[in-house]
């Protein structure tokens, strides 16, 4: 059975593996919202910012680092990504002033961009099978979970031996020893229609400009951005601060969780856990229903999810049970998202196209972020920052509604 047909392929377990250990990192930085605040007594903002101008890097960095892959080669742009991304977290851990971790978190977040999804994804894209792709993109998405499930626990074990700033120097090492990897990432040559051949990258993003349904695409994204961003930045902040406490001799005391703060890490593990799954079933899903019904359906448990937790009383077992649901619908959103896009534009300029509507989710993330923020320090709590949330996600189950996934008419099948 040759590449072409096989499922677990080289290239699909090398963009596992950079997946994992890039996402493990950027999905830590919650807990270090209040290690670095207090030490510093900077406002609840000022980090918020820091993550969110992350987010909105990533964002702008994703088309860019698509474009250079399908330019001059998916390796060098994961090894500027990394080399950017182990820069922002070494400077990041040298930051005693707002303006120098916000601006250190500019190269972290282009960093993110080039080792993230937009590369590896259209990388183990182009390498899988027509059969395989929908479960070759789940299980690429399925591991940035893996790595949110170790990535907070890890940082909140290290933060318990060692000081802030020597584990994100620890993180930038590890980004760098991910390079010993890149040899494995070889997709073989996937011949392109004639159709893809004639069409010039100018010309699929003026194409995509003029669709409708790509618009859609992109103003949909844009809720999955804010909610999963402010979560991952602020829900360990919240949970410690907001959460009733943990029973002593309970289940969760009995497990090594003693305090809030160390279920606010665990809540991120076990979103990335249930997210595992959910992608998965996502993947398998899309092969076989309509994708722009399976998103619409994925915001929508989203919204009530959201609204449930946030009108029942914030206890050890909502936030667990919050964890899980939210965790299931998590990046279930990726594949069938990304997995859309190659199949109503076909698979050579993938990278460029799922990097413009990646673009609207850190826009959200970033708002997500920094409103969060803001909003506490005004308030004192973030109850309205989850409001909106539970808003723009109705809004993006509508409208998903109206996109038409016929292929464009010059593209053969992909």
């Amino acid at each position: 059975m040759d590449n072409q047909t096989r499922l677990f392929t080289p290239v699909l377990i090398t963009g596992c593996s950079i997946i994992l250990v890039s996402f493990a990192i950027r999905a830590s930085f919650g807990v270090f919202q209040i290690p670095i605040a207090e030490e510093f007594g900077w406002a609840r903002t000022e980090f918020s910012m820091a993550i969110a101008l992350q987010n909105l890097f990533w964002g702008i960095g994703q088309p860019l680092f698509g474009a250079m892959a399908e330019k001059v080669g998916d390796r060098k742009a994961i090894i500027l990504g990394a080399i950017a991304y182990a820069a922002g977290l070494l400077l990041s851990s040298q930051s005693v002033t707002p303006g120098g971790m916000q601006m250190s978190e500019v190269l972290v977040g282009f960093g993110i961009a080039g080792t993230g999804f937009g590369v590896i994804l259209a990388v183990v894209g182009r390498a899988s099978s027509d059969d395989n792709r929908s479960m070759s993109l789940a299980i690429t998405t399925a591991a940035g979970s893996a790595g949110q499930v170790i990535g907070a626990p890890v940082a909140e074990a290290l933060l318990g031996a060692y000081s802030w700033q020597v584990v994100f120097m620890l993180f930038a090492v590890v980004i760098i020893a991910m390079l010993m990897l890149l040899p494995f990432m070889r997709a073989p040559t996937r011949p392109a229609s004639r159709a893809e051949l004639e069409e010039s990258l100018g010309a699929i993003l003026l194409r995509a400009a003029k669709d409708p349904s790509f618009s859609l695409i992109f103003i949909g994204f844009f809720s999955c951005g804010y909610q999963l961003a402010f979560i991952t930045a602020h829900f360990p902040a919240f949970v410690t601060e907001m959460c009733g406490p943990i029973t002593p001799g309970g289940i969760l005391h009995g497990l090594g969780i003693t305090t809030t703060s160390a279920l606010g890490a665990v809540s991120i593990g076990v979103i990335g856990l249930c997210n595992i799954v959910g992608t998965l079933t996502a993947g398998w899903a899309g092969k076989r229903f309509t994708k722009k019904y399976l998103l619409a359906g994925i915001y929508v448990a989203r919204t009530i999810v959201a609204a449930a937790f946030i009108l029942l009383p914030i206890t050890p077992t909502t936030v667990l049970l919050f964890s899980a649901a939210m965790g299931s619908l998590w990046l279930a959103t990726v594949p069938l998202t990304s997995g859309l896009i190659a199949h109503m534009y076909g698979l050579r300029y993938m990278g460029t196209l799922y990097g413009i509507v990646f673009l609207s989710h850190q826009l959200g993330g970033f708002l997500g972020v920094w409103l969060g923020g803001r909003m506490y320090d005004l308030h004192g709590d973030y109850t309205l920052v989850w409001w909106i949330g539970v808003g723009v996600g109705a809004l993006s189950a509508v409208v998903h509604l109206p996109v038409k996934e016929a292929r464009g008419p010059k593209l053969a099948p992909a």
